[in-house]
C-alpha cells in the first residue's frame, strides 16, 4: 500500500468509519471501499457481509480472486444513566471487549470512584454527544427514568442508527416515551428498533441480573441474533 493510501486509511480508521481493503490478488492493486457500495460493484454483496461481521476473508467473484481485509470500529456502549444497574453492567460489558462510556449530568453520580475502568461524561446527552460520535458500532442504553436526560440520547441514537437502543422502564412508561418520541418525526419502524422493557426477559429482578439481562440482548444485536426469538 502507498503511504498515502495508508495515511487515508489511517485517518478513516481513527475517525471510526468502517472500510474495506479490497487486494486484487492477481495484480497486487489494492483499493478502498467505504460502507457506501455502489449497487454495481461485483464485490457488493462480499464487501457487506464483511462489513457486518467485521471479518477479513479471501472471496472470488468469476475468475478473479480478492481478499477483503476489513477495518470496523470497536464495538462500544454508551451508557445513560450512572445507577446500581450500570455498576454492574459497565464491568461486564468491559470483560466481553466493549468499550465503555457512560453519561450523567449528576456528579455524585457520575465518578470514577464508582466507575474506575469507564470513560465517563458528567454532562448532559447532548453536551456529552458533541464528543462523542455516535455510528453503527455504538450501543446506546438509557437507565435514568428520566425523560429530560433518556430522550435526547434515544433521540441522538435513532438519528444515527446506533446498532442497539435499549431503555429501562415499564411498557406503560414506554407508551409515554413512544408518544413524546413521535413528535420528533421518527417514523414506526424506528422507533419500534427500540428495546424496551430493556433487556433479554429471564426473570431478572435484581440490578445485577437486570444488567446481565442487558448485556446479554446487547451481545444478541451485536452477532447479528434478531428475529422472532429476542422480540
Amino acid at each position: 500500500m502507498q503511504f498515502s493510501e495508508l495515511t487515508k486509511t489511517n485517518k478513516l480508521r481513527a475517525s471510526r468509519t468502517p472500510i474495506v481493503e479490497i487486494v486484487d490478488l492477481r495484480s497486487g492493486n489494492q483499493t478502498l471501499h467505504l460502507d457506501r457500495i455502489p449497487e454495481n460493484d461485483p464485490l457488493r454483496v462480499e464487501i457487506e457481509i464483511a462489513l457486518t461481521d467485521g471479518i477479513s476473508r479471501r472471496v472470488s467473484v468469476g475468475t478473479e480472486n480478492y481478499f477483503l481485509r476489513v477495518h470496523v470500529p470497536k464495538k462500544r456502549i454508551v451508557v445513560v444513566g450512572a445507577v446500581h444497574i450500570t455498576q454492574h453492567l459497565a464491568p461486564m460489558a468491559s470483560a466481553t471487549g466493549l468499550e465503555v462510556l457512560i453519561i450523567d449530568p449528576r456528579e455524585a453520580f457520575a465518578s470514577a470512584a464508582r466507575f474506575p475502568d469507564a470513560a465517563i461524561y458528567s454532562a448532559w446527552p447532548e453536551e456529552a454527544f458533541a464528543a462523542i460520535q455516535l455510528d453503527k458500532s455504538t450501543a446506546v442504553i438509557t437507565v435514568t427514568h428520566d425523560p429530560k436526560i433518556d430522550d435526547p440520547a434515544i433521540i441522538a441514537a435513532l438519528a444515527h442508527g446506533c446498532f442497539y437502543i435499549g431503555a429501562l422502564g415499564s411498557r406503560k412508561t414506554h407508551a409515554a416515551r413512544l408518544d413524546r418520541l413521535q413528535s420528533y418525526g421518527f417514523s414506526h419502524e424506528q422507533l419500534l428498533s427500540i428495546r424496551a422493557p430493556i433487556g433479554l426477559d429471564i426473570g431478572a429482578r435484581t440490578p445485577a441480573e437486570i444488567a446481565v439481562s442487558i448485556l446479554a440482548e446487547v451481545i444478541a444485536f451485536q452477532a447479528g441474533r434478531v428475529g422472532r426469538e429476542l422480540i
